[in-house]
């Protein structure tokens, strides 16, 4: 029998022969951990039995579609004398924002069909999509992409990071900021509030609408370090504005729902 050892570099796995990108690792990894996190949670909120599949099935390429789609679309100039490179996801070029509007939509249209509230729906996914996020921008890490503005290495180490890390975050003859791992590990905060907010959930939307609002206070932080914006134009990020955006409208909606539901309370009690 032979015993064959994939060759391990910080891009790919050499298994059979065969390429086995970090960045499809990585995310495959989220969606499977995201998938089961999600499962258990539709069954605490008593949902359909298949319905964190179906969201899979139907949400997955349409997210992965509109988030290669959303970059392409800011980045045209890149593929307009070579279209067929707009296929060659595995190498790089999906926006989380697309991504999540991808989602979104197939959430509303899926939650509708069925006769689902979409905020109860979108409370019980919010925490996955916190976890794929985590886990995913790992990926970047390994591809050396979704990096920030140039440091010294003396800065880095004042940050007690592994070497490891620090070594990867080593490009084009410079150290850069690691704003990956700033993204992941702000995640992993949103992901214990939202947790924590899940054992006393006041009103549908509350755990979702939280989530985004968080995440649009730490990306929009985090995209002012970075060097690979999508420019919405020469000065104005467009994931900054779009956090902004995000930001407001969560918010408005937060206090339209709690007040909602404070009224139809209030109105049982009466």
């Amino acid at each position: 029998m032979i015993l064959i050892i994939p060759s391990v570099s910080y891009t790919h796995l050499d298994v059979y022969k065969r390429q086995i990108y970090w960045y499809a690792i990585f995310i495959v990894f989220g969606i499977i951990i995201g998938y089961f996190v999600a499962n258990r949670r539709a069954k605490r909120a008593a949902l359909p039995e298949d319905t964190i599949v179906d969201l899979l099935l139907y949400g997955l390429p349409v997210s992965i579609i509109s988030a290669r789609l959303y970059y392409v679309l800011f980045e045209l100039p890149l593929y307009i004398d070579d279209p067929l490179s707009i296929l060659k996801i595995w190498e790089g070029g999906l926006a989380i924002h697309g991504g999540l509007i991808g989602a979104v939509l197939t959430g509303v249209i899926y939650c509708k069909k069925k006769n689902l509230s979409f905020w109860n729906v979108a409370d019980v996914v919010a925490p996955s999509i916190v976890i794929g996020q985590i886990i995913g921008r790992w990926g970047n890490f390994m591809n050396q992409e979704a990096y920030g503005e140039i440091v010294d290495i003396e800065f880095l180490q004042s940050l007690k990071l592994p070497s490891f890390i620090i070594d990867q975050m080593y490009i084009d003859g410079a150290y850069h900021h690691p704003t990956f791992l700033y993204e992941s590990l702000w995640n992993i905060g949103v992901l214990i509030i939202l947790l924590l907010v899940s054992r006393n959930r006041m009103f549908f939307g509350q755990i979702f609408l939280i989530y985004v609002s968080l995440y649009s206070v730490g990306r929009f932080w985090i995209e002012g370090l970075r060097t690979d914006s999508l420019m919405l134009t020469a000065n104005l990020r467009m994931a900054q504005v779009l956090s902004i955006v995000l930001l407001i409208g969560s918010i408005l909606t937060y206090i339209y729902l709690k007040k909602s539901k404070e009224e139809d309370l209030h109105g049982s009690i009466t």
